[in-house]
């Protein structure tokens, strides 16, 4: 019953994407950001013994990798995909098939061979080199063998083009939102850099409201702004992919939502939507464009940089609603330092932020933090669950602990109120689907940005308190890196006005998807349907096709029989990603019970490994990667209840047993440390705490656990039942 109020006809889908289509790009500089301190030897014979103390091997399957896309700079990947078409070719038998063979081999020698973003055939040549960097020649062999049964289907529907891409125009997407466009909106569009105000300015209009909604790219910020209505009084629900929060007693006529349930069928005074430039994102995208497009606001609020006003303006043209411009200037300056850190940790200070793009990466560097300070370092991550991430953020804004340094991935770039000093860059380079890639200008200022000391709107536009110089240089935001060969990338970036976005992307709703798929044999692979939509699909120049989510969940999708393609969509939407094997198995357990029509009670699903819950909670990484492994199942069962729940009937265990798994995390992450000092003072000031409660007990048997930061041990769980 809670899901009416924000499922109106005109939902669309929610297949959100991963896949980058980028194709590598060469560097100077050959690292990885893997392991965050690949340095050079230091010329000191003194240092030297450290250095090999410090200094971090790759791991083997990271330095094959590696090799792979060294290979495709040298162009040794066409050698490569030669021999394996020539294998490939000898499997086909009919004199038909070999003529059909041969067109599809000039096509991908083609696509291959073309260089720049002009070739006829980019998508395939990305897809093919990505395959190869990633899994090697045996991927690259099972993508080409797939590319040319989608060939041979191109080839036997070729007769109906007219008909599938007359199913598949959607040059024309605010006609798809027909109660938005019945209304006349204003459009009010709030830009500036990060901690400018403009979010906060667009909340008080939605404060005065009477109805409306907050729309934001994170559960982290939309829990934010539920709370903090919440706390002054004023009546918001929540609603997220996996999460519905509603107050007791009347209904609240206003919602803090992520963007992607942002309530389209429920007219409304005032939208907010936050992080408006993210409307340029290859994989979500789309869900910018559908609360910008399909709003029924009077008044829509967005909030974003000031690349997307050109965009914005054409939009606002599209739609015939009045468009209103506000800037906003920095609250405190930001400034690139001269130096680097030239790779000694020691130079750290009170208050630093390191940033690095890998968790292998962010947990060595948050290891040698410590063993070069003697002080603890906080961590951030993407695969840390959100409610993790605030709490470690808490620990490293707190002043009065010994938490001086923060260790934290681009996830701060959103979604977090940071105390910090110094934003340095552990490195400038971060890997994609498809290799390495620098950071662009947009990513360096908007982590960048996070640096200078913390301060809410609210009090910098007090005037009550005036503020002294001492404070103000106190405030001034400072830039830098590990490494001098990193500082001129920064110092440009944060110089240069970032390139303005000039396309927003759109997914097709459900229902436009399932017409086109119906218009094929019930036989035809989902993969390949979904290719074929997107390859004949008409847009308008404004706007482009978001990515295709994971082929190989659409691989699972389809090695689960008896899925209907309503089904395949919603799973399609699901929060899952194949890197993390253990999603993978989840997702297809998931996938068939659906099928299957059994049970989807927590406890029937072997899948969800709730062993880990009864191993002794500990630092290691492996450990931690269990948990956020088995986070991410929780997660995508919570997510599932809302939608199919009659089969995910569980949703209150899976609550109770996520928040027990965070409980877990958060020990890990705070009794632990590379420093064995640091972890007897945690453990004392555990025991101290539990030692208030009468918990004597529980404090002796954390003081029995055994933790060896420089050993990661497999976790070898027993299978025991969850204690609701």
């Amino acid at each position: 019953m809670l899901m009416q109020p924000w499922r109106g006809s005109q939902t669309p889908c929610l297949i959100c994407l991963f896949r980058q289509s980028v194709v590598p790009r060469q560097f100077t500089r050959s690292l990885s950001t893997s392991r965050p301190l690949e340095r050079g030897k230091p010329k000191s014979s003194k240092s030297k013994l450290a250095w090999k103390q410090t200094s971090l091997r790759l791991p083997q399957e990271q330095k094959k990798r590696n090799a792979r896309n060294n290979a495709v700079r040298r162009d040794q990947f066409t050698v490569v995909l030669e021999r394996i078409l020539q294998d490939l070719e000898r499997k086909v038998k009919s004199n038909e098939g070999k003529s059909t063979w041969r067109e599809f081999q000039d096509v991908v020698t083609a696509a291959c061979t073309q260089s720049g973003n002009q070739s006829p055939n980019l998508a395939l040549s990305q897809r093919l080199h990505e395959a190869f960097i990633r899994a090697g020649e045996a991927k690259l062999a099972s993508v080409l063998e797939e590319e040319y049964r989608n060939y041979k289907y191109d080839i036997k529907f070729s007769s109906r083009i007219k008909e599938q891409k007359a199913l598949a125009d959607y040059r024309f997407p605010a006609e798809w939102y027909p109660a938005a466009r019945a209304l006349q909106r204003t459009i009010h569009l709030h830009v500036g850099p990060t901690n400018s105000g403009k979010t906060y300015h667009a909340l008080k209009r939605l404060e005065e409201a009477k109805s409306g909604f907050y729309a934001g790219p994170l559960r982290l910020l939309a829990h934010e702004v539920y709370s903090r209505f919440n706390a002054k009084g004023i009546s918001c629900g929540l609603i997220t992919g996996d999460e519905v929060k509603v107050p007791e007693g009347t209904p609240p006529t206003l919602y803090s939502n992520t963007v992607e349930m942002a309530p389209l069928g429920v007219e409304v005074d005032v939208a907010v939507i936050d992080e408006i430039q993210m409307i340029g994102d290859r994989q979500r995208g789309w869900a910018w464009t559908r609360a910008l497009l399909g709003a029924p606001a009077k008044e829509v609020h967005l909030c974003g940089e000031e690349r997307v006003v050109p965009l914005i303006r054409e939009l606002a043209a599209l739609t015939g609603d009045k468009l209103e411009i506000h800037n906003y200037k920095r609250l405190n300056p930001l400034i690139p330092m001269t130096k680097s850190l030239k790779g000694n940790l020691q130079k750290l200070q009170k208050g630093d932020c390191v940033v690095a793009f890998s968790r292998l990466g962010i947990h060595a560097l948050k290891q040698e933090i410590e063993k070069a300070t003697g002080r603890r370092a906080a961590i951030v991550y993407g695969g840390l669950p959100a409610e993790i991430r605030s709490q470690q953020a808490d620990l490293f804004n707190n002043p009065d602990n010994d938490y001086d340094f923060l260790v934290a991935s681009d996830a701060i770039g959103m979604g977090l109120n940071l105390s910090c000093k110094r934003i340095i860059f552990e490195s400038v380079i971060k890997r994609s689907p498809v290799g390495l890639e620098r950071l662009s200008v947009s990513q360096v200022k908007q982590i960048g940005g996070r640096a200078g000391r913390y301060r809410s709107v609210a009090d910098a536009m007090d005037k009550s308190k005036p503020s002294k110089r001492s404070e103000e240089d106190q405030n001034v935001g400072f830039v830098t890196c590990l490494e001098d060969v990193d500082l001129p990338h920064i110092q440009k970036c944060l110089r240069a006005e970032a390139e303005p976005i000039n396309a927003a992307g759109i997914l097709p709703q459900d229902s436009m998807i399932t017409a086109f798929t119906d218009h094929f044999p019930s036989d035809t692979p989902f993969r390949y349907l979904l290719q074929r939509l997107w390859n004949v699909s008409q847009t308008h120049p404004r706007f482009f096709m978001c990515d295709l989510h994971s082929s190989d969940v659409q691989e699972i999708l389809d090695d689960v029989p008896g899925l209907s393609v309503t089904d395949k969509l919603v799973f399609l939407s699901a929060p899952t990603s194949t890197a993390d094997p253990t999603s993978a198995l989840t997702l297809k357990a998931f996938a068939t019970c659906v099928a299957q029509h059994k049970s989807g009670a927590l406890l029937d699903i072997p899948e969800l490994h709730l062993e880990i819950l009864d191993v002794p909670v500990s630092g290691n990484k492996n450990y931690l990667r269990s948990l956020e492994s088995l986070h991410r199942s929780l997660v995508l069962y919570l997510w599932l209840s809302f939608r199919i729940g009659g089969i995910f009937t569980d949703r209150t265990l899976a609550t109770h047993v996520k928040e027990l798994v965070e409980m877990k995390m958060d020990r890990a992450l705070t009794e632990f440390s590379a420093n064995s000092k640091l972890t007897k003072s945690a453990i004392l000031r555990k025991q101290a705490a539990l030692l208030k409660k009468g918990l004597l007990e529980e404090a002796e048997e954390i003081q029995e656990v055994d933790f060896d930061p420089s050993h990661d041990v497999e976790i070898q769980p027993q299978k025991v039942g969850v204690a609701a």
